[in-house]
């Protein structure tokens, strides 16, 4: 059977029988692929359109939209989705929300903090590593992310900046697993609270 177009799509010429619903059918499987797919979520996508050829395109109904770029497995590229809203940053045991909610946001292979975390005691931060919070599960980095992390100069605390980690998969410490957030400070005696504010990448 003859192919027309970039597509390469199959048209019965004069020489072929008249086999018409196998010819369409021919047509049609051939079409499918340069459709826009359509799904609910991500999830979705990966269970339907795991073995879909290169560029598949399939959008969801938040407007997300994606292109296959490996056949096999999900591999594919973000041309848009939708900024997710902020979720809870988990406070370690003898920690709380300060004056602003300890909050993460992940964006692409981005993950952004903000808000404040304060001892429930009312007490400093010890100014070795110690485990504060802990992040989503899909907010673990692949290593380890790791910023400045503001503090409060209450007290006898001179700079007010500390070390801000969050431990990744690849991460070996006593101090916590992947997915904690951990501060570093050698700071006079310890801050009162320290500010999230920070970001990282998962790769």
């Amino acid at each position: 059977m003859a192919t027309i177009g970039y597509a390469q799509l199959p048209v019965p010429g004069g020489g072929d029988a008249p086999t018409w619903p196998a010819a369409l059918a021919e047509l049609a499987t051939a079409i499918d692929p340069h459709l826009w797919q359509h799904v609910t979520n991500k999830a979705q996508r990966d269970s339907l359109y795991a073995g879909a050829p290169v560029g598949t395109a399939v959008t969801a109904a938040n407007g997300s939209l994606w292109i296959k770029t490996v056949t096999a497995g999900n591999t594919w590229a973000t041309i848009y989705e939708p900024v997710e809203a902020w979720r809870a940053v988990t406070p370690a045991s003898g920690y709380q929300g300060g004056e602003f909610a300890p909050l993460v946001r992940r964006i692409g292979m981005q993950v952004h903090l903000q808000g404040r975390l304060q001892r429930v005691d009312g007490t400093v931060f010890p100014i070795s590593g110690i485990k504060i919070g802990s992040v989503p599960a899909d907010c673990k980095p692949a290593k380890y992310g790791q910023w400045a992390g503001g503090a409060s100069l209450t007290g006898d605390a001179a700079i007010g900046v500390g070390r801000m980690e969050v431990l990744g998969l690849a991460s070996s410490t006593s101090v916590g697993v992947a997915g904690d957030i951990i501060w570093y400070s050698q700071d006079g005696t310890g801050v009162p609270w320290v500010d999230l504010s920070g970001s990282y990448w998962l790769d």
